[in-house]
Formats: C-alpha cells, sequence, structure tokens
C-alpha cells in the first residue's frame, strides 16, 4: 500500500496540473468560436448526462487544426521559434561551458559561493530582470552611452526591438539552466584521467577533447534541452525586447487568445505546440534515465 501511494502522488499530480488542463484545451480546439462567453461552443455539460456526451461529441470538428495549414502566419511562427531557440541554445552553450568549466576547476572552497552567484539572479523576478535589459539595450540605455562614451560608435545602435535582443534575453535568463547541469558533470570528473592523457603523450587541449569532453556530454545535453525547450514556447521575451519582425509561437498565442478572442484557434495552436514539445521531452527523459543507469 505504501509503494502504490508513493506511485500514486506524482501521477496524481501529473493528473491534475498535465492531463486534465490539457484535454480541456484539446476540447476547446475542438470547438467552433462564439459571441459568447467563453468564446466557444459547444460545451460539454454534464448535466445532460449521456445524450450531451453524445451531442458534444457529435458535434466535434478537426477545422481548427486544418486552418493552420491554410495561413502562413502559423507555420513561419513555429519554424522562427524553432530556429530562434537552436541559436539561444547554442549561444548559452557557448557561454555556459567555459563558466561551468572554470566554476569546476575552481578551488573548492569557491565553489559554493560561484554556485551561489550563478543562482543569484533566481532572486530576483524574472519580468524585472527582463524589464532591466529594456533599459540596459535601449537607444538611451546604458550600453549605448557606455559605447558612446568610449568612442567605439557615434551613434545610438538599434538593438532594441530586434532579434539580437531577443537573443541576448533568452541567453540570459536560461545561462544558469546550462550552467547547473554541466558543471554537475564537471565536478565529478576525475582529475588522474587528465593526467594519465597527459602522460600518455596529449596536450592539454587534446585531453579536453578526448576525456573532458565525453565525459561531460550528459551535462551538455541535459543543459541544451533545459534551455531549448522553455525557449520555444517564450512569450515575454520576444514581446519585451523583441520587434514585429521577431516571430514566436508564443506571441502568436497570445494574440489569438487575448487580441482576436479566437479561443478555439488559440488552443489548437497550443496543442500542436505541445506535440512538438514531446519529442524534446522525451529526449530528455531518456538521457535522464540512460545517466542514472550509468550512474548505478
Amino acid at each position: 500500500m505504501r509503494r502504490f501511494t508513493l506511485i500514486a502522488i506524482p501521477y496524481l499530480w501529473l493528473l491534475a496540473l498535465f492531463l486534465v488542463p490539457f484535454l480541456i484545451v484539446l476540447k476547446i480546439s475542438l470547438s467552433d468560436i462564439a459571441l459568447a462567453r467563453p468564446p466557444y461552443m459547444p460545451q460539454l455539460d454534464p448535466a445532460a448526462g449521456w445524450e450531451g456526451l453524445k451531442s458534444f461529441f457529435s458535434e466535434l470538428d478537426f477545422e481548427n487544426f486544418a486552418f493552420l495549414t491554410t495561413d502562413d502566419l502559423y507555420w513561419k511562427a513555429y519554424l522562427s521559434s524553432l530556429k530562434i531557440a537552436l541559436v539561444s541554445t547554442f549561444l548559452t552553450l557557448l557561454v555556459g561551458y567555459p563558466v561551468a568549466y572554470a566554476m569546476a576547476r575552481a578551488p573548492e572552497e569557491w565553489r559554493p559561493t560561484l554556485l551561489m552567484l550563478v543562482i543569484l539572479p533566481f532572486w530576483t523576478s524574472f519580468l524585472i530582470r527582463v524589464y532591466s535589459w529594456m533599459g540596459i539595450l535601449s537607444n538611451e540605455g546604458v550600453l549605448n552611452q557606455l559605447l558612446m562614451w568610449l568612442g567605439i560608435i557615434d551613434t545610438p545602435l538599434q538593438i532594441m526591438n530586434t532579434t539580437t535582443a531577443v537573443y541576448i534575453g533568452v541567453v540570459y535568463t536560461y545561462l544558469p539552466f546550462m550552467i547547473l547541469p554541466i558543471y554537475s558533470a564537471l565536478e565529478k570528473l576525475d582529475g588522474s584521467l587528465l593526467e594519465a592523457a597527459e602522460d600518455l603523450g596529449c596536450s592539454r587541449l587534446e585531453a579536453f577533447w578526448l576525456v573532458t569532453w565525453p565525459l561531460s556530454r550528459n551535462g551538455i545535453i541535459a543543459g541544451c534541452f533545459l534551455v531549448f525547450i522553455p525557449t520555444i514556447g517564450e512569450f515575454v521575451i520576444p514581446s519585451l525586447l523583441g520587434g514585429s519582425d521577431t516571430l514566436m509561437i508564443g506571441k502568436v498565442l497570445w494574440e489569438e487568445f487575448f487580441s482576436n478572442r479566437d479561443w478555439p484557434v488559440a488552443s489548437a495552436v497550443a496543442v500542436v505546440l505541445l506535440l512538438i514539445l514531446i519529442i524534446p521531452i522525451v529526449l530528455f527523459q531518456r538521457n535522464e534515465q540512460k545517466q542514472r543507469e550509468a550512474e548505478g
């Protein structure tokens, strides 16, 4: 009974916070738009019993999903989101790996302090941190003022309301998610393996490539998934830092829900986005399972 209870708790959590909301969104995506409150129909009426249930399923259709294939906006938004997520993940890896490597090679008494500095931004509101980048990247912001004071530029650079600003915001926001798993993998690295590789004639660069990089691969994969998955559906960063040319599916989803009030189409967009995210989520879980099996 205790084993059943232990297993049931996470399944009930997933049922309440994932499966039930997903079924609600799926039901709305199969409904029709209506000038009502809420703005869709048909609605499942539990009081109608079996007849209401049969009526509900008889009126379902997939017109909203078919509509997504007829408008270029949606598939371009999906492709643009995938591109921004991939590029952001790569940039985050370029920045995060050296930081994690330096932390793992630092003296042991300094590692908790460095780890706290990485986690420290989480103590501040995510929205405030994004707003601070608006003050840094604007035409009259700190960055342009500094570059003009140093004489590097004569006129302010247009960074705000561009895809570049979105990349900066995403890399800054999700950098800890890349650093922490890589640092966890590098911290467990046995230094004697590097010494053995150098004794066998490898240079430091060759020892890094043949020993350190393969042993940190699980951390790299985990960090890439932790950055890539939330970036695809990101809404706040492209809305505040990006411009009209920055097309991401999170912005389209928000516009459909709150501006157009087309809940069925917006729900269809959300369902397709979730189906896209299932692939990296499953791959991430398999990587974590293989890592646990290897450690066991």
